[in-house]
């Protein structure tokens, strides 16, 4: 892929998380914002210029040979904006997660990919995770996953305060928890079929409060999930294979029991790149521009994941 300049949009906290690894890989970039206070800000963060007035006002006199762009807009921008790049004619594009915030809005993104040939990834960041590409090299060496499971408990007494639209905290599932769902199925395959129910309502969304479910991967291995966001818990992901159980709590580290054994050790992980930048980035955006795309998961695969999202969203049965 030609690296020699991309397009960042945005300019917000996530853009300066990007910002940071596109500079010390050496990658030169533009970054477009909209407001100008967003842009001073990232400027006194960075170092870096970023340019105000929105996406639209600058492809109107852009340099037609970027062809690259990453996305890192508000979730109810991110699949407009990525459209907007798509029919000015860019062909690599990584849009943060999780592309858009419903079937509409991703399946026009994933047809607009398809009709202008534009290559369309989405940025889930815990794949690249150094926890998790050591776990990989493990479940390789043991013969594969058997089982695995899986919890996305979210805080409902914080998100019920957070400066979000309406719009975003009523697809709070796949805006947010999809990140360790996604997590879990990378590790363990896609469902194949699974069973799934909720329970209760919270009063900030339109969201079920509790969740539970089971089923069977495209891998041969059996899964399970749960979460209450109206109690505690956390995020929590555990893989078994033939040899070892792969803990992430949190998702960033890695413990293993080994079989025949109930001793819990913590792995060393080469992990410089999770501590020193927003953990997964670096290597995200490494197999993004060097078009090493085999971790990465393209908007159409996001398209057909709606459907487990919304399974588990709603529940077959709902009580």
């Amino acid at each position: 892929m030609d690296m020699n300049k991309i397009l960042l949009v945005g300019a917000g906290n996530m853009a300066k998380e990007y910002a940071k690894v596109l500079m010390d890989q050496g990658v030169d970039f533009i970054t477009v914002g909209r407001s100008v206070k967003n842009c001073e800000d990232f400027k006194d963060c960075v170092g870096r210029e970023a340019i105000s007035g929105g996406i639209r006002s600058f492809l109107q006199r852009r340099d037609d040979s970027i062809k690259t762009a990453i996305v890192c807009v508000s979730a109810e921008e991110l699949a407009c904006t990525a459209l907007d790049l798509i029919e000015y004619g860019f062909q690599n594009i990584l849009v943060e997660k999780p592309g858009g915030l419903n079937e509409s809005e991703i399946g026009r993104l994933d047809e607009a990919a398809k009709e202008y040939g534009a290559d369309v990834f989405i940025a889930y960041n815990r794949r690249f995770y150094a926890s998790v590409q050591k776990a990989r090299e493990m479940i390789r060496q043991d013969g594969g996953v058997t089982s695995f499971h899986f919890e996305f408990t979210e805080w409902s007494h914080v998100i019920s305060g957070l400066n979000k639209s309406q719009q975003v905290k009523d697809a709070w599932l796949l805006a947010n928890s999809s990140h360790v769902i996604d997590m879990a199925f990378f590790l363990g395959g896609g469902p194949k079929d699974f069973h799934s129910y909720c329970q209760g309502k919270t009063d900030w969304g339109n969201c079920s409060a509790a969740y539970a479910g089971a089923g069977l991967s495209y891998t041969g291995a059996l899964f399970s999930y749960c979460a209450n966001w109206e109690a505690p818990g956390r995020w929590g992901v555990e893989v078994l294979t033939p040899m070892h159980r792969l803990i992430f709590r949190p998702l960033e580290k890695l413990q293993i029991q080994q079989k025949g054994s109930i001793e819990i050790k913590t792995v060393d992980l080469a992990d410089d790149l999770d501590v020193r930048y927003k953990p997964g980035l670096y290597r995200q955006v490494e197999a993004f521009l060097n078009a090493d795309w085999g971790s990465l998961l393209s908007i159409g695969d996001q398209h057909l994941n709606l459907k487990v999202y919304d399974r588990i969203k709603n529940g077959e049965k709902s009580f």
